[in-house]
């Protein structure tokens, strides 16, 4: 028995291969036992920061990059001890061996894995945060949670992909790519000039706050609610409902109207009436219209009548009165009841509006 396990295959004894089964299989069995058992020892380390936050969320997150890790690296702790087969040490391309190839190879899982366990992190991190904005009534929070989540895997995404590069290439490639990128670096922001005047346009927005996820705003002549901040744009649903994306560069640039910050709407009107309507009675209208704004409770005291200009044909009467901030079937009906007071209250008076006349001449 001795012998068969000291017995040679590729350079290594049979009882090589045994322990790297036998280790493989008993970290396969256990490894959602001891993933579990991590996942759950980094829940109590955050649980008292969000309350709100329950175990199974860090386990669907972190079960799977944490088993495949454990598998990884005991393979790796185990092969360590093996004397790669010297037959098998064949050149693939130019001086590039297999064992080089499959230390490689390693590697790559090895920071795919690290990556994507990190990624992760920052899911959880994110989600320990949105728990927490999701106890307040500002809905930029949450967007501004989801914006730096995004940002920050982005940096690690990229920092990953660095070390691949010197996994693959060597160092030696990844000093040229850096000392290319200080060269080339004005190149590559004039290119991105757009896309970096956006990113910076995200974090004036987020950090300045000109307005906040929705909120009804206008910019130039789109009108909407704000759905949506993100790295590079803004997106508002428009009245039209229409789906309209804004770059953050214009949305900080351009003149911006917040319609949910008013503290008060405005209501102008302007009634013209017929030049055959005696001074009398054209007071008496104007006292009725006062009373019918000054008996709705949802006009604000300051509301002007007046007669506001005249000419050879009427007499214009500008009305203009404030509300308090109502918006959509209140505010129209409002508005209708304004104008109905007002049609019943000329009706009253005898006063027909001018109506205009098209004189058409036939010639002979």
């Amino acid at each position: 028995m001795q012998s068969f396990l000291d017995l040679l295959i590729l350079g290594n004894p049979i009882r090589s291969y045994l322990i790297l089964a036998i280790v493989l299989l008993v970290v396969f069995a256990v490894k959602r036992f001891l993933s579990k058992g991590i996942a759950s020892l980094g829940f109590n380390l955050v649980k008292h920061l969000s309350p709100q936050i329950e175990r199974r969320e860090l386990a669907h997150l972190l079960l799977r990059p944490l088993e495949f890790f454990l598998l990884l690296l005991a393979f790796m702790l185990t092969i360590d001890h093996f004397r790669f087969p010297p037959e098998l040490n064949v050149t693939v391309y130019n001086g590039f061996t297999l064992k080089n190839l499959s230390s490689t190879l390693m590697q790559i899982a090895f920071c795919v894995c690290v990556l994507w366990i990190l990624l992760r992190l920052i899911d959880f991190i994110a989600l320990i945060l949105e728990k927490q904005a999701d106890l307040t009534e500002d809905l930029t929070d949450n967007q501004f949670i989801v914006f730096f989540r995004d940002f920050f895997k982005a940096i690690i995404s990229i920092l990953g992909f660095i070390v691949l590069i010197r996994i693959l290439f060597g160092s030696e490639l990844v000093n040229k790519l850096i000392a290319g990128l200080g060269i080339g670096a004005a190149a590559l922001a004039l290119a991105a000039k757009e896309s970096i005047e956006n990113l910076i346009g995200s974090f004036i927005i987020f950090f300045d706050k000109p307005f906040r996820v929705g909120d009804s705003v206008k910019v130039d002549s789109y009108q909407g609610t704000v759905e949506k901040i993100g790295l590079r744009s803004t997106r508002i649903r428009t009245l039209e409902k229409t789906f309209v994306t804004v770059p953050n560069k214009k949305m900080v640039d351009s003149i911006l109207d917040n319609l949910t910050l008013r503290t008060q709407q405005r209501v102008a009107m302007k009634l013209e009436l017929p030049t055959e309507t005696p001074s009398d009675t054209l007071l008496k209208i104007l006292q009725d219209i006062q009373d019918i704004l000054r008996n709705n409770s949802s006009v604000l005291p300051g509301f002007t009548v007046n007669l506001h200009d005249f000419n050879k044909d009427t007499y214009l009467v500008q009305v203009v009165y404030n509300t308090y901030i109502i918006e959509g079937l209140q505010y129209a009906a409002l508005r209708e009841a304004v104008n109905l007071g007002i049609i019943r209250a000329l009706e009253q008076r005898g006063i027909k509006l001018p109506s205009t006349k098209i004189d058409v001449q036939l010639g002979n």
